[in-house]
């Protein structure tokens, strides 16, 4: 890069920090009034707002490395794979109901509305503030956390790995770099520090979407015939493909895929297993800085748009992963031979096909992407430490009767534990240097092996925190004794992604039947708490004398659920066959979207306008007969 661009990113870098510190900076009487841990964990924003952060916050860079690869080596079969965690098919299941469901949550105590903040302290809205409740709380907290510094150390790679080849620098110091300065304006300004910067961000992102989309558009049309690598081990290996076969939406039974891909030819079987995953993960509902997003929502109507606006503004990342496949294959028909390692085409792209100027400016967004992503993790762990470990824990026993000094005790809590969680998931990912690896771990093992409680959690009102501990318990340590025990064990490469989902999926369920049918009496769930919850979160599912039986409400929100699981995978391909230029599909998919589309309108939209428009009648009524 020249200097006019290391200027580019140094200026991006201070409007970032001015933005992130502004929340800290303008905080009014209202703020403080509404309590400081409060707003600095949660704050009020618009629904447009926590759409626009939610989707800054999943086009990471790890994961754009990660999908841009696997369409660059397989294509649209590429897309399919990540149906197990990089497509957010879960989005489709919040937009229609679970989104609704989370924002439900409210705690009373003395009289009061607690409002929820994290599904740690969720979980005394569903089992109680017994020791059940207490226990289910504890160990999601420790999980949730655990799960944090996965994930940080995971998107420090993918970040450091783009970096620092772009800026010719260690990868190491590049992701310490992006990690810290997320670190300070999240540490200083809380949620609020995340939202706005990451509206910021999400324009910076959506401009380079459009840039490189407009590059790849206008250089490259693929020929019928060329070749990719793919990896194998430590060394890479040549593919051979056609376009129809490379850019065909219908995924095949089975793929004759050579090296580390390997894994996937039994594709027909991959595909379902990952829809069950995405299944069992969007009943589950969402946790991390997902569902803190939804706590966050002002009401209910909000989580349906903040929902719907985050599926459209990612529907934005295909064509923009799409371009870089294409402008990598451009790169080995126009070179000696393809890209060796699939996983460096963002930064070989940038570096062969961008202008100066405009490298920096992209360089700029990337990092606006995985910064974003950090400052989400850093702060949802925060609250998982200050609300749910700290607070009931250490400070009950050592009460402060000044409200105001309670705050801050808190909010300091709050900026220690994001330190912690910086420092923790940069030292593990020094010891790792493949990013589609621990991906698959985090998206497969301990996703599932706690994703399986959250399920329960919400549909069988036999569950109590006791097998919800234990459920959770089990599936952690089984993910990650798989992780460094089994696999090394086995050594099978073509089961791996099957061993590390069904072990501790397995477990996890043995730890939930198990922990619930023993629990001693103290740790049993009051009916009262149960009729409460059912009564005001209003769930399907098997409720015993507390179901009113399968409602209006929830016919609609599963037949919804059914339309718009296609329409968000058809969303998503339009993109990506727009940006390969092949015309038969984008009619195909063209039409099923928007068919499901009109679909969509009538079985979800359509109500939620309805009943807006209800509400307001209500309201102005109520004001109608304050005022006379």
């Amino acid at each position: 890069m020249q200097t006019i661009d290391y200027l580019i990113i140094f200026v991006y870098l201070i409007l970032t920090l001015m933005i992130g510190f502004m929340p800290l900076l303008f905080r009014n009487k209202k703020n403080i009034k509404q309590g400081d841990s409060t707003q600095y964990l949660l704050g009020d924003f618009p629904w447009w707002a926590l759409g626009a952060s939610g989707m800054a916050s999943n086009v990471d860079i790890a994961g754009t490395m990660v999908i841009a690869a696997l369409v660059y080596a397989l294509g649209t079969q590429g897309f399919f794979i990540e149906i197990r965690g990089g497509i957010v098919l879960i989005m489709a299941f919040l937009m229609i109901f679970m989104g609704k469901w989370t924002r439900r949550a409210v705690i009373k105590e003395d009289g009061k509305e607690i409002r929820v903040m994290t599904t740690a302290q969720w979980m005394i809205f569903r089992f109680g503030k017994g020791k059940g409740g207490e226990f289910a709380r504890l160990i999601s907290a420790i999980s949730n956390i655990v799960f944090s510094i996965g994930a940080m150390s995971y998107f420090s790679i993918g970040g450091g790995k783009f970096i620092g080849n772009l800026m010719g620098i260690s990868d190491r110091f590049a992701s310490i770099l992006l990690v810290v300065l997320a670190a300070a304006y999240t540490i200083a300004s809380g949620f609020s520090g995340v939202i706005w910067t990451d509206v910021f961000q999400g324009l910076l992102i959506l401009s380079s979407i459009i840039y490189i989309s407009w590059l790849s558009w206008t250089t490259v049309t693929l020929p019928d015939t060329f070749s990719v690598s793919i990896p194998n081990g430590d060394s890479f290996l040549i593919k051979d493909w056609n376009f129809t076969d490379w850019s065909s939406i219908f995924p095949p039974m089975t793929a004759n895929l050579p090296g580390d891909y390997a894994i996937f030819n039994l594709f027909g079987g991959v595909i379902l297993f990952y829809l069950l995953k995405t299944i069992i993960e969007g009943c589950s509902g969402a946790g991390g800085y997902m569902a803190q997003r939804y706590f966050a929502a002002r009401n209910e109507r909000d989580t349906a748009f903040l929902s719907l606006f985050w599926i459209l503004s990612m529907s934005f990342r295909w064509p923009l992963i799409s371009a870089f496949a294409i402008l990598g294959i451009h790169y080995g028909l126009t070179h000696s031979s393809p890209i060796t390692d699939p996983e460096l085409i963002l930064p070989i792209v940038i570096n062969t096909y961008i202008p100066t100027g405009i490298k920096g400016l992209l360089v700029a967004c990337f990092m606006a992407a995985a910064m974003s992503t950090f400052s989400s993790i850093i702060n949802a762990s925060a609250a998982y430490w200050t609300k749910d470990i700290y607070e009931p824990y250490f400070l009950r026993n050592n009460p402060i009767n000044n409200s105001q000094q309670h705050e801050k005790r808190l909010v300091f809590q709050s900026r220690l534990a994001s330190v912690f969680i910086v420092v923790i998931g940069l030292f593990f990912s020094f010891n790792l240097s493949n990013i589609n690896e621990i991906w698959g771990w985090l998206s497969l093992g301990l996703g599932v092996g706690l994703g399986i409680p959250l399920l329960l959690r919400w549909y069988w009102w036999k569950f109590n925190g006791y097998g919800f501990a234990w459920g959770t318990l089990a599936g952690m340590i089984a993910a990650i004794l798989t992780k460094a025990v089994i696999l090394p064990i086995i050594n099978n490469p073509q089961n791996q992604e099957y061993i590390l989902f069904f072990i501790p999926a397995i477990c996890s369920l043995l730890g939930c039947l198990i922990g619930t049918y023993v629990a001693p009496q103290a740790y049993q769930t009051d009916k009262e708490v149960i009729e409460n919850f059912y009564n005001t979160t209003k769930p399907f599912g098997f409720w015993g004398e507390f179901s009113n039986g399968l409602t209006r409400e929830h016919k609609y929100d599963i037949i919804s659920t059914f339309i718009a699981v296609p329409w968000q995978l058809c969303l998503f391909l339009l993109g990506m066959m727009i940006m390969m230029k092949n015309w038969q599909n984008v009619k195909v998919l063209a039409l099923g979207f928007f068919l499901l589309s009109i679909a969509l309108y009538f079985t979800w939209l359509s109500p939620i306008i309805k009943q807006t428009l209800k509400d307001k009648k209500k309201a102005n009524f109520k004001d109608s007969n304050l005022k006379v």
